[in-house]
């Protein structure tokens, strides 16, 4: 563990670097690296960190800055063969962002000749704060379309061809260009807890009711979400996917970029008083506090809160290395089924942290969720 840990803190000094050349995590990364034993084993587990975190190509731009700067010598950087492999995952992770630019451009051509708008979520609109966007890592495409997600898949059916998928709850999945597209017609799954259905109306209160902001993509109109809407999607998000599976550093960095970005446009009093409401509070509190101490976002453009110093180390430490981290089987549904029941209840403690619900109620309400959608199972 101390390994991971060690790489962690390289890691996190190549981010804070590589987005705006924030030293102040270096002097722990520092004497990581001139006291390692093996300094080319040390740099191979912060790569292979940050190709599980989805920041291969911040910290490359983070090397880039060292090698200018004299922070290291010569001996002290990577090895050749290992740049070369971490430049070549830069570029693959450049040219899926410009396929995904080209991509959204398209999508929202073909929809706005039929009258329909559509918004993105997450993905590259929370790329467009980062120094450098086509850095930050893309995977599936995220879109909400106002109402119109039924005509929308249909008219792709009907005049494309294009196969839709159904075996989701809160929104349907095609694919394009080898690029998963996921079609939200709810914000957040309503069938996971009872609680997200009071979330759901919230978001799509926000959504109705305040304005997107918009952004041209390839001479096409896109919308993306109001700050308060993003706010409280981004953290929702977050927060169940650290409870029921992992978060990673993408996912940290894209909520410190948008609240550097948007701090002031956010109504920090309702989306704290809604989180306590939703027992999200003290999930935003150790976010918030990690964005803080290791990420470099002012703490004077956050309200102030209460800190935990206990559960902010916990949480970050499953963040680098989640406390379970086996990982799940393939092929066969069974295995599948006990794998996910041991998850779960590893994860009581995060469950605890991020919803509302008892252990036994969420537990029998999400039975019946996958039974719905046997599919989810896998």
């Amino acid at each position: 563990m101390q390994r991971k840990q060690d790489a962690a803190a390289v890691l996190i000094a190549l981010i804070n670097i590589g987005l705006d050349g924030n030293t102040a995590e270096w002097q722990k990364a520092n004497e990581i690296i001139s006291t390692t034993t093996d300094i080319a084993q040390m740099w191979r587990e912060v790569f292979h960190l940050a190709a599980k975190h989805g920041v291969v190509a911040i910290a490359w731009d983070g090397i880039g800055r060292i090698a200018n700067s004299g922070l290291l010598t010569p001996e002290q950087m990577p090895d050749r063969t290992l740049k070369l492999q971490w430049a070549v995952s830069v570029d693959n992770i450049a040219q899926r962002y410009c396929k995904h630019e080209a991509l959204i451009g398209k999508l929202a051509g073909f929809y706005h000749e039929h009258g329909i708008r559509l918004m993105l979520l997450k993905g590259y609109g929370i790329s467009l704060y980062y120094p450098t966007p086509e850095h930050r890592e893309c995977g599936d495409i995220d879109i909400w379309q106002f109402g119109e997600q039924k005509r929308a898949d249909k008219l792709l059916r009907d005049i494309k061809g294009v196969k839709i998928d159904e075996d989701v709850h809160h929104h349907t999945t095609y694919v394009l260009n080898g690029i998963l597209i996921e079609n939200h017609f709810d914000f957040i799954n309503i069938h996971a807890h009872t609680s997200n259905k009071l979330i759901e109306r919230e978001l799509q209160r926000r959504a109705h009711e305040e304005q997107p902001q918009i952004i041209e993509v390839n001479g096409q109109r896109v919308y993306l979400p109001s700050p308060n809407l993003n706010a409280l999607f981004l953290l929702k998000h977050a927060a169940s996917h650290f409870a029921a599976v992992e978060l990673i550093f993408r996912q940290v960095l894209d909520w410190v970029l948008f609240v550097k970005r948007h701090h002031a446009d956010i109504d920090w009093p309702w989306l704290y008083d809604f989180a306590k409401q939703m027992n999200l509070h003290k999930f935003l509190n150790c976010l918030n506090a990690i964005a803080i101490d290791h990420f470099g976002l002012e703490a004077s453009t956050l309200p102030s809160f209460e800190r935990n110093k206990a559960l902010e180390e916990r949480v970050l430490n499953d963040i680098i290395e989640p406390e379970f981290n086996e990982k799940s089987p393939k092929g066969n549904i069974l295995k599948s089924v006990i794998f996910k029941f041991r998850r779960w209840w590893a994860n009581r403690w995060k469950h605890r942290l991020v919803h509302r619900e008892g252990l036994l109620h969420t537990f029998i309400v999400q039975v019946y969720s996958h039974l719905l959608k046997p599919k989810t199972l896998r």
